[in-house]
């Protein structure tokens, strides 16, 4: 997985990681889809999931078989301020991007 504009201002975190996991993928996943969608470990993933169940950051969507399939509660406070940073950083680094563009010189041959 690589560093986003959120993790690069955050930190990359497990929990961050998995934040930002679902707000790229807009859709429920298995416990084994966001390791292999994360890149961390098994042990992690499995030392931090509970805090995010016991915070509502992430809640089961339905059952698939035997399977839980998560979502992100985009309806709870802390969820929707990371939404909004993570804007926020996407807007800033297209305003620096557009800058920059502003200043190259277009040179024909």
């Amino acid at each position: 997985m690589s560093t986003t504009l959120l993790m690069r201002y955050l930190g990359d975190t497990p929990q961050l990681r998995i934040i930002d996991f679902f707000l790229d993928n807009r859709s429920d996943y298995s416990k084994k889809e966001i390791l292999e969608g994360t890149g961390m470990s098994k042990t992690t993933l499995y030392k931090v999931w509970p805090d995010l169940e016991q915070f509502n950051v992430v809640i089961p969507a339905r059952k698939f078989g035997n399977t839980t399939l998560f979502k992100l509660n985009r309806d709870i406070a802390i969820v929707k301020q990371v939404i909004s940073l993570d804007s926020a950083l996407g807007k800033m680094a297209m305003k620096n991007a557009s800058r920059s563009t502003k200043h190259t010189k277009i040179v024909k041959v």
